[in-house]
């Protein structure tokens, strides 16, 4: 049963842009605090952006002021707008959620909810 299922990722130059969705189902978008991460080839998966129960956004230092978090509770859906993206933005990102929060506090091998992920390509 997929719970989570990302789209919107793609190739891009350095400099654009993209927008990452997360459709999840209502027990999870209504249940859970969710957040994307990221991997690179031969990293490991990295935190980028969560969004805490009560709204609040946080960002990794490396997108700050260049990511946005967002959701649309008529669609399930949470957003991801990556600007001025980089070529070290290059990754696999995957949206996750869990019912005890997600976030630096917690091991990501816990969570309940994986995307499937979705790749982002950035060329210089």
């Amino acid at each position: 049963q997929v719970q989570l299922v990302e789209s919107g990722g793609g190739s891009v130059q350095a400099g654009g842009s993209l927008k990452l969705s997360c459709a999840a189902s209502a027990y999870i978008f209504n249940n859970c605090e969710m957040g994307w991460y990221r991997q690179a080839p031969g990293k490991e998966r990295e935190l980028v952006s969560t969004r805490s129960s009560d709204g609040t956004p946080s960002y990794a230092d490396s997108v700050k002021g260049r990511f946005t978090i967002s959701r649309d509770n008529a669609k399930n859906t949470l957003y991801l707008q990556m600007n001025s993206l980089k070529t070290e933005d290059t990754a696999v990102y995957y949206c996750a959620a869990d019912e005890w929060g997600i976030g630096p506090h917690r091991d990501p091998h816990e969570y309940n909810y994986w995307g499937q992920g979705t790749q982002v390509a950035v060329s210089s």
